[in-house]
């Protein structure tokens, strides 16, 4: 199952454990089980350290737990975890072998200390960029504290566990028979819905630090660019995030950055994050901007939390979010059948009837991969005709399961209360209401700017862009902007990040000049 080169690999990964592992499968005489147990076996075989027990008895089969003999430690699979949750599998095995955990002390110790019982449940796709994130912090946070229990669940292979419970995208997670959440979410996330203290720590905590020469809001690939060549001036640096990587993380495929042949979006934002942390930058993720106050000498950012954090100078790399259709519907059926990545949400609907919304690039490229997995693929494309790439148009038009609406606007997305069931559209040459019988709805029209907490401080564009002139600076002196949030016209990673460089050496120059001009009055001042 494992070529020679992974598993060498594996080997070489195995050696780093300092602890026995005990692997124990639950296993019945179907395919699935087969596959797993040849894993397990393979897996079994290249250290003398793991040893396996193909006796379990757990309800799921296939599964398999991942203990260190004589504690409570163990890591849960219901399935097999290859995929985009190979990583996830090495990562259990080193860190319940007692491979050092990489997280802050301050991080560990808050999941030791959570008071409670907690039992995690993570419904996955093997295509899934998102979901390896949430499965491997709650697989850390188990480890670090036995009282959480954790088991990642392959959705594709737990049909009926995924109908029952009406799960229609991924991640999912069940905490203690409930919803805990949906979408990407790392540790300190899922400690701060966990610890409800953790807010106001982090706000004072935030307060407290001193002003910086710049601060950078945003974490993406044009915030993660700012941010080196700033440090790399010597300069106090700071970057306040939501989520570091930003809209990258969403991203399947990468191909199209110079020197990178391919690489997926959320590897990509791990290699910025570790390249931003190799300089001396002050991190402060989850942390969601709320107001942008200008001054003087010193501009200051109010945060969600109630925070304010001050700097010399300020750069917006917020970046951009999907676009919503803005449809009745949309909002209420949100992860009910409405979904926005393909390929995280495409194999919950393996065997139905989907639509995606768009005819461009991301539009058609969507419907390209639904079609090898959904019954059929309706797209609907509000002009009359497709903006994708005629490569992808063609490979569009070849495939026997995709129907082809031009000239269509969504009026609305049905259900019945729980889930989509349907979806109606405007014939824009006749003006007739169609109805299309479904199972889910793909929204894949475009990105809309992260300014709303800007409007009537910084100058906009009419669409929500800021406006920039060749510095990347704004209308406001020392703040700057970089990014899709801008009206930079083109979108693309390797643009952001160039424009970050550039917003970035902006500021350095601003405080340059701004520091000799405060000289100079002050000798004026003082010889006058």
């Amino acid at each position: 199952m494992l070529d020679a080169n992974i598993k060498t690999q594996l080997k070489t990964y195995l050696a780093m454990v300092s602890q026995p592992i005990e692997i124990v499968a639950s296993l019945d005489d179907g395919a699935k089980s087969k596959e797993l147990k040849e894993l397990l076996q393979e897996i079994a075989s290249v250290s003398d350290r793991v040893t396996l027990n193909e006796q379990g008895t757990d309800s799921r089969k296939p599964s398999f737990t991942i203990n260190r003999p004589g504690t409570d430690i163990s890591v849960n699979f219901a399935g097999i975890p290859m995929g985009h949750e190979f990583t996830s599998l090495v990562l259990a095995l080193l860190q319940v072998g007692g491979h050092p955990i990489k997280l802050d002390e301050a991080v560990i110790e808050q999941i030791r200390n959570l008071d409670g019982d907690y039992k995690f449940e993570t419904y996955f796709s093997l295509s899934c960029q998102n979901c390896p994130d949430v499965v491997q912090a709650l697989n850390v946070m188990s480890i670090i504290n036995p009282r959480i229990k954790h088991v990642a669940i392959d959705g594709a292979l737990f049909q009926e566990e995924v109908e029952s419970r009406q799960i229609m995208s991924v991640p999912t997670v069940y905490m203690n028979g409930e919803v805990f959440g949906q979408g990407r979410a790392g540790v300190e996330e899922i400690l701060a819905k966990l610890d409800t203290n953790a807010g106001s720590r982090k706000a004072e905590e935030l307060n407290a630090k001193d002003a910086f020469d710049v601060l950078v809001i945003g974490g993406g690939p044009a915030g993660a660019a700012a941010a080196i060549y700033a440090a790399r001036k010597g300069i106090r640096t700071g970057v306040a995030a939501e989520r570091f990587g930003g809209q990258v993380l969403d991203t399947m495929s990468i191909e199209n950055f110079i020197s990178v042949k391919e690489t997926e979006g959320p590897r990509f934002a791990a290699q910025l994050e570790e390249h931003v942390r190799a300089y001396e930058v002050d991190i402060m993720n989850l942390q969601r901007a709320e107001e942008l106050i200008p001054g003087d000498k010193e501009i200051s950012v109010r945060m969600e939390n109630g925070a304010v954090l001050k700097s010399k100078t300020v750069i917006l790399a917020t970046g951009a979010r999907w676009r919503n259709i803005n449809v009745p519907g949309e909002q209420e059926y949100r992860t009910k059948g409405v979904a926005y990545c393909p390929h995280c949400d495409g194999p919950l609907f393996k065997g139905k009837r989907v639509a995606v919304i768009g005819g461009g690039n991301s539009g058609v490229e969507a419907a390209i991969d639904l079609a090898g997995v959904v019954a059929h693929v309706t797209l609907i494309e509000f002009g009359d005709q497709l903006r994708a790439d005629e490569v992808l148009q063609r490979k569009l038009r070849s495939l026997p399961n995709v129907n082809i609406i031009m000239s269509a606007q969504t009026t609305e997305i049905h259900g019945d209360g729980s889930k989509v069931n349907g979806l109606s559209y405007k014939d824009r040459t006749t003006d007739t209401i169609n109805k299309i019988d479904l199972e889910g709805v793909f929204i894949q029209i475009g990105l809309v700017p992260n300014t709303e907490w800007l409007k009537g401080t910084v100058a906009l564009s009419k669409h929500g862009e800021i406006e920039i002139d060749a510095k990347g600076q704004t209308s406001i002196p020392g703040v700057f902007a970089a990014g899709d949030v801008t009206t930079v016209p083109y979108k693309q990673i390797v643009i952001a990040i160039g424009e970050g460089a550039k917003a970035s050496l902006g500021a350095f120059d601003h405080i340059i000049r701004t520091s000799v001009t405060e000289e100079v009055t002050t000798a004026e001042d003082a010889t006058a």
